[in-house]
């Protein structure tokens, strides 16, 4: 790793500036930051997206029920491919009319889109409703809630992890600009003095 380049100025050296040391001790915070509070954070933000996306999914399965849905008939209009770049794949989805009932009971009609091998007068359709009937997607499962959370905690250790490397090139980026107005100083002192034997004597 990058940052572990800059442990060797620790060493003794009479031609070592502080800002050398500086720079030794900001790679180490790196390192550490990375290699300890990179996946601390990430755990912490996969923990709490877990515990919100199991309370949505809770949520979710009270306020929504499966039911069937009954084709009535099939509502004019072309039928659309559900491969991205509409190439034929044999799966297509066509509107239809359908009735079903509510988990209150009450019945409701409306169109539903559909696989056109389910299009047909009488044919079943599975769906999802909420408490007053209005289809919906289908709730989240925990297992798809559980992935979410998992890359949700990898995303923050990685953006964490950026944001470390990113604070250290900063800091080094500094470090040499103050290293080069120091020299410019310096040089711009003993200038006058260069290859003129006692000059300024």
């Amino acid at each position: 790793m990058r940052a572990a380049s800059g442990v060797w100025r620790w060493r003794r050296n009479p031609l070592r500036r502080r800002t050398d040391l500086v720079e030794a001790w900001v790679a180490l915070a790196a390192v550490l930051l990375i290699v300890l509070a990179a996946p601390v954070a990430g755990w912490c933000c996969g923990a709490l997206t877990d515990r919100v996306l199991e309370q949505a999914v809770r949520h979710q399965h009270q306020q929504r029920h499966a039911t069937t849905a009954l084709v009535v008939k099939p509502l004019p209009g072309p039928s659309v491919s559900t491969n991205p770049d509409g190439s034929p794949d044999g799966s297509t989805r066509s509107r239809v009319l359908a009735n079903w009932t509510a988990a209150d009971g009450s019945r409701h009609t409306g169109p539903l889109i559909t696989s056109t091998l389910h299009d047909k007068p009488g044919d079943s359709l599975p769906i999802w409703t909420d408490d007053h009937g209005t289809v919906v997607n289908h709730p989240l499962d925990t297992d798809t809630a559980r992935a979410h959370a998992a890359l949700a905690g990898i995303a923050a250790a990685g953006a964490a992890g950026g944001l470390v490397i990113g604070a250290r090139h900063l800091i080094v980026r500094l470090l040499v600009r103050r290293r080069y107005v120091r020299l410019d100083r310096a040089w711009a002192e003993a200038g006058p003095d260069w290859g003129r034997t006692g000059t300024g004597s």
